[in-house]
């Protein structure tokens, strides 16, 4: 039975790394771990494509840490590595009524849109405002709320809107219930919603868009299956009934996961703005 997880670090947790992969470790405020996928080849057998994938762990996600800031800096930074100059579309994918699943509505409710700025104000109104990178931001829901995949609705803005690049955020299934609520994934593969717990939709991809897409995740559900092979070292029978399991605190761990995943995400795109700035608009 395979590992059901969507981070890249827990499908290459060993040294023996299969030829085309290099993986790479840093950071400060975060323990990092980067792995570069140089080809398709894992794509079948792990479920990875080409590209890089970048985890950020910590001990906790929330605004009261010691190191809040230097963690949203050094989240800001890696983002920075990854993002395209020029207009940006940030995604928020999941269902914001299934508290698990709430990340990317949150996280984009709290992205500073900045698109209309150069529209709505006049030349000799505020030139700071005007000067910020152009930014929009949606969270449309799912399949079972809208009758239409998410890819559709990604794919009809990206057409209108014409952006550099795609942010996607997202949440994601682990298989280590450490990571849970405790680790960010960046990768520049895009994603695959809902697979994780075996509900894949239509990729969001450079493939499928036209345009790079970064994706964003918080791992917020393991699924049972998973526990007790990491609790016995045997796997349960393929007939035995199987769940999501999700901390009891999920509410707070999305609420900190989203504020500090916004935090990174604007920093990054308006490098002009300080944590402080940021801080004040929510």
């Amino acid at each position: 039975m395979g590992i059901r997880t969507d981070l890249a670090v827990e499908s290459f947790y060993d040294d023996r790394l299969p030829a085309g992969v290099r993986r790479e470790k840093r950071g400060r405020a975060f323990d990092i771990t980067e792995i570069v996928i140089d080809d398709d080849s894992c794509l079948e057998t792990l479920g990875k494509g080409k590209g890089r994938y970048i985890t950020l762990e910590g001990r906790t996600l929330s605004r009261f840490a010691d190191d809040y800031e230097d963690m949203v800096q050094e989240l800001a930074g890696e983002l920075s590595r990854l993002v395209p100059d020029g207009d940006i579309l940030v995604v928020g994918l999941g269902n914001n009524d299934i508290t698990p699943d709430a990340i990317g509505p949150q996280t984009a409710s709290k992205i500073l849109a900045t698109r209309h700025l150069r529209d709505e104000l006049g030349s000799d109104e505020d030139a700071f405002l005007i000067s910020l990178r152009r930014v929009s931001s949606i969270a449309g829901g799912v399949l079972g709320q809208t009758g239409i995949e998410t890819a559709e609705i990604v794919r009809a803005l990206a057409e209108q809107l014409r952006p550099s690049g795609i942010i996607a955020v997202d949440a994601l299934a682990c298989s280590d219930i450490s990571r849970l609520g405790t680790a960010i994934q960046i990768t520049d593969s895009g994603i695959s919603p809902g697979s994780g717990v075996s509900n894949a939709r239509k990729e969001l991809s450079e493939k499928q868009l036209g345009v790079p897409v970064i994706a964003v995740g918080v791992p917020t559900v393991v699924d049972m299956h998973t526990i007790v092979r990491s609790l016995t070292g045997t796997d349960t029978d393929a007939d035995s009934p199987n769940m999501m399991v999700t901390p009891r605190d999920v509410d707070r761990l999305t609420e900190r996961a989203s504020q500090l995943i916004a935090f990174g995400i604007n920093l990054a795109l308006h490098p002009a703005l300080s944590i402080n700035d940021v801080r004040g608009l929510f």
